[in-house]
This record gives structure tokens, C-alpha cells and sequence, in this order.
């Protein structure tokens, strides 16, 4: 009985014991397809330290370096509390900014921290825009459908 007991058991785990299917099939992966016509993403920067900065800004240039999506972005730059460093013009950030914008992307100040910092809209640079406030915008444009990204 013994033989006949261990040939079944062996018989039975052969049964079910199933081989990864596919291991040894190479997938091919690209990422995902921009089938649409026209995407929108808001960034939103309430940081005042470089790195974060400078991170918020290489983001959004690699979306719009993104061969998927070139011709495709909607892009703005909302940018609150801390952040406000980044358009004021005694910062660094002019020219980076000014390549931003030519290429279509929109740069908004929230208001609210102009006016809790005492910071006058001739402390930033001149092309900026302005939003009542941050959070606002914010809410507003993921009521929209945009993808909102806070690096």
C-alpha cells in the first residue's frame, strides 16, 4: 500500500504544480500611449528650497520634452506659500522661467500669500499671473480633469 500510497501523492503535486507560463517571453514595454489629443497638468509648488525648486521645473520640462506629448500639454505652474521665491525678481530663476513661458506654460502667484507676506506684485516678474489663491486653483482645475502633480 505504501508504493501505491507515495506514487499518488507524487502524481497528485505533479497535478497541480503549474510552471510559470511565460517566464522565459520578453515583454516590451514603452509606457503608456498618448491617445488623446490634448492633455492638461497643473504643477503646484508651495516650497521655497532650491532643490525642490529646481526638481518642480526639471518636471515639468520633461513632460513637455515627452515625445508623446509634444503638441498635446496644457501646463501650469501654480505656485503658493514658500514657493514665492521663485518669481520674485531678485531670484535666480529668470531665465528658466522665461523658457517656461515660451513655451506655453502658464505661471500663476497665489494672491492670498502675496497679501499674508506683504509682498507687492512689483516684487515679481512681469509676466506672471495671478489667482485668488493657490488651494482654489487647485481644487478648480482637478474639478476640471487636469492631472494635478506636486513634485
Amino acid at each position: 500500500m505504501r508504493p501505491y500510497f507515495f506514487l499518488i501523492t507524487v502524481l497528485v503535486c505533479l497535478f497541480y504544480i503549474n510552471p510559470a507560463k511565460g517566464q522565459s517571453k520578453v515583454i516590451h514595454f514603452s509606457g503608456a500611449k498618448a491617445t488623446k489629443s490634448h492633455y492638461k497638468v497643473l504643477y503646484i509648488l508651495n516650497n521655497g528650497e532650491d532643490k525642490r525648486i529646481s526638481a518642480t521645473l526639471r518636471n515639468i520640462n520633461n513632460a513637455l520634452d515627452d515625445p508623446r506629448l509634444k503638441g498635446k500639454l496644457e501646463v501650469e505652474l501654480v505656485v503658493f506659500g514658500d514657493g514665492v521665491v521663485l518669481f520674485k525678481k531678485d531670484g535666480k530663476y529668470r531665465e528658466v522661467l522665461m523658457t517656461l513661458r515660451n513655451k506655453g506654460v502658464l505661471l500663476a502667484q497665489c494672491e492670498n500669500t502675496l497679501r499674508e507676506r506683504n509682498i507687492g506684485k512689483d516684487e515679481l516678474y512681469d509676466f506672471i499671473h495671478f489667482v485668488p489663491s493657490g488651494n482654489g486653483e487647485v481644487i478648480i482645475r482637478q474639478q476640471q480633469g487636469w492631472s494635478v502633480i506636486h513634485p
